[in-house]
């Protein structure tokens, strides 16, 4: 069965309703193992396993958070090789801009030569009822290409 892995750091009310929306939209696709794990607490092993993997995080002054870059960190030469091609996602929350918190997910996940299976999606305030059905678009579509 498909492992689709999510990590996200998830520090607030918007974030956590992002979050459960990507369950919801995960869990539309059968077939589909879903392991979640905080941005902090993720590493080669998890990342290793999974077929697939949906980043999130919030934008923190024009960047990705400190919590998603100590991911990359964690992983990125233990799985350098190994995670070419896999199928990537990627979730953006801020306040008001999340253009330099993508594009810098986006090099990373460039250098590391791994295939973007869906638009990101970037949201900013308050998640209304057409983001969070975007989110659960986002996590089916990552979890269909698996």
């Amino acid at each position: 069965m498909p492992r689709l892995l999510v990590v996200h750091h998830t520090p607030s009310p918007a974030l956590q309703a992002v979050l459960e929306a990507v369950r919801e939209g995960a869990a539309l696709v059968d077939e589909v193992e879903l392991t979640v794990r905080p941005a902090l607490s993720a590493g080669p092993a998890d990342l290793l396993a999974a077929d697939g993997v949906l980043l999130g995080t919030p934008a923190n002054i024009g960047y990705m958070s400190g919590a998603l870059k100590h991911f990359f960190d964690t992983v990125y030469y233990p799985c350098l090789d190994a995670t070419v091609g896999l199928r990537y996602g990627v979730y953006v929350h801020g306040n008001d801009d999340t253009a330099g918190a993508l594009t810098s997910v986006q090099r990373i996940t460039a250098a590391l030569r791994w295939e973007q299976v869906a638009a990101p999606l970037s949201l900013t305030g308050a998640p209304g009822p057409a983001d969070l059905e975007a989110v659960r678009e986002l996590a089916a579509t990552v979890a269909v290409s698996l």
